[in-house]
């Protein structure tokens, strides 16, 4: 895959240039895996929660697990959250240098197949905006003006409310 050494070389350093922060620091990272930490708490807070409030009769102990249970919940949340967000952003982060590398390349393959042979333009083919050249009337036919369109053919009925009424009904007169 990589070809060309230079080429490597002035990639890192428009990336240098850029001054984009590392991917692999250590605030990333620790968030990365403070996220993890904090969904697996949640997982583990939930079911103890659970347990914790069908061992009891006592009704303040049952209202205190279940703030437990929700707090596992929030944890799990949260946790998910972050593990998410900073896990996308490392796969991001590689997706986007690596199609900035393969446009880069294939930039440079377009660049270098058109400096290699330069081929003629085809001229361009007449569109409806470009003016042609009119073909001459008939004999005897009246000379058309320029730019003037042929008639279009008349609409049929469309056979809606105001038709012409079938002979089989008898008419009825509504007008008073």
């Amino acid at each position: 895959m990589i070809d060309q050494p230079q080429r490597v070389e002035a990639f890192k350093a428009e990336i240098a240039e850029m001054s984009l922060p590392d991917p692999a620091s250590g605030r990333d990272r620790l968030l990365l895996r403070a996220g993890g930490a904090l969904m697996a708490l949640g997982v583990v807070l939930m079911p103890v929660a659970y347990v914790m409030s069908h061992d009891t009769l006592n009704a303040l102990q049952q209202r205190d697990a279940q703030v437990v249970a929700i707090m596992g919940l929030v944890f799990a949340v949260v946790g998910g959250a972050l593990f998410l967000r900073y896990s996308l952003a490392q796969f991001l982060r590689f997706w986007l240098a690596r199609l900035s590398w393969e446009q880069q390349a294939q930039t440079d393959r377009l660049v270098d197949a058109v400096r290699a042979d330069p081929a003629p333009v085809p001229a361009a083919r007449p569109t409806a905006t470009t003016p042609t050249k009119a073909a001459a009337p008939a004999k005897g036919a009246p000379a058309k003006p320029a730019g003037a369109k042929a008639p279009t053919p008349p609409r049929k009925a469309s056979g809606g409310p105001k038709a012409t009424p079938k002979p089989d009904r008898p008419q009825v007169d509504t007008t008073g």
